[in-house]
């Protein structure tokens, strides 16, 4: 189990590392990263996100509607308690707050979902692994990711800042669904419900863009990171702890509860325990917004996640 958790972590840290390393080293500048920004987060991700659902079978988002309760429910308390947390303990920001609670309540399923889950759901096999990282990839995408745009837009755009809340929740709503990240996943589930396919052409000639998103996003987390001072505190552990222990208890709870046969609990389980990803981290940086602790969080629940996911095979295996 160990050595099926480290495959699958060791691109992560080699990529983010490197980042990293060319941000220290002044190789690229990690102070100024908004076109890297741009090409990532309008461009690389959306496409990929965009190819995935297009390409995930109506009958495939039917069969797999448990999957998706559990992953979106599981993702909504914990975004919605960990705001309240950072607002009233920590002391954050507004949008600081909403940095902090995605990048905790999001997990990394695009890079760490397919080779988690091939080595972890016997039986499965690979088209069925790629449906269930395809569906949680756009739940995070179409789901949560426009709880936090929506504080961000908020709190950074001089039209929105004086008004109360309850009076922008449409504008603000409409705003995040016309965001690439969560409005290419829209289009191509819609594209997909329709009952067609993606052409081949266009396939092959997204391809270079999709594939260069983890990689981009990754080394994109590194630099970032390497501009800042990280320190282990409370926040970083407290978000550690609610990552990569708490959030897999609650996606097993609402399992038990509806009920579902041992391969799909297993599956949202897993999906649910990997470790955090870098959505919040990169959303902040395109809004002018950081959060060390979120940083520092993400970093921490990527490396301890070697330990903590054997903890849940062990237990469901």
């Amino acid at each position: 189990m160990f050595h099926a958790v480290l495959n699958a972590i060791a691109p992560i840290f080699v990529v983010l590392g490197l980042g990293y390393f060319c941000g220290y080293r002044k190789i690229a500048d990690n102070k100024n990263v908004s076109v890297l920004n741009v090409f990532v987060m309008r461009f690389a991700l959306p496409t990929a996100l965009f190819t995935a659902t297009w390409h995930t079978p109506v009958a495939g988002f039917i069969a797999k509607l448990p999957l998706i309760v559990i992953l979106v429910l599981a993702m909504w308390v914990l975004w919605a308690f960990t705001y309240y947390i950072a607002r009233n303990v920590f002391h954050k920001e507004p949008a600081q707050a909403a940095v902090y609670a995605l990048t905790i309540s999001l997990p990394n399923y695009a890079a760490l979902g397919v080779p988690i889950l091939s080595e972890t759901i016997s039986g499965a096999t690979g088209s069925d692994i790629a449906l269930n990282v395809a569906i949680a990839i756009a739940c995070g995408s179409i789901f949560l990711s426009p709880l936090t745009l929506m504080v961000l837009e908020k709190e950074t755009k001089a039209e929105f800042k004086d008004a109360p809340m309850s009076a922008l929740i449409v504008p603000l709503l409409m705003k995040a669904l016309k965001n690439p990240i969560v409005l290419w996943p829209i289009l191509g589930t819609i594209f997909s419900c329709f009952g067609t396919t993606m052409p081949d052409l266009l396939t092959h000639a997204l391809k270079p863009l999709a594939a260069a998103a983890g990689g981009g996003a990754l080394f994109l987390t590194g630099l970032i990171v390497s501009a800042r001072q990280l320190k282990i505190n409370g926040a970083v552990i407290f978000g550690f702890v609610l990552k990569n222990l708490i959030q897999p208890v609650i996606a097993y709870g609402i399992a038990i509860a509806f009920g579902l046969p041992a391969a799909l609990l297993a599956a949202s389980v897993f999906l649910i325990a990997l470790a955090t990803g870098f959505f919040g981290v990169m959303f902040g940086n395109g809004f002018g917004v950081q959060d060390e602790d979120s940083e520092g969080t993400l970093l921490l629940s990527t490396i301890l996640f070697a330990i903590t996911m054997p903890l849940f095979m062990y237990c469901l295996l």
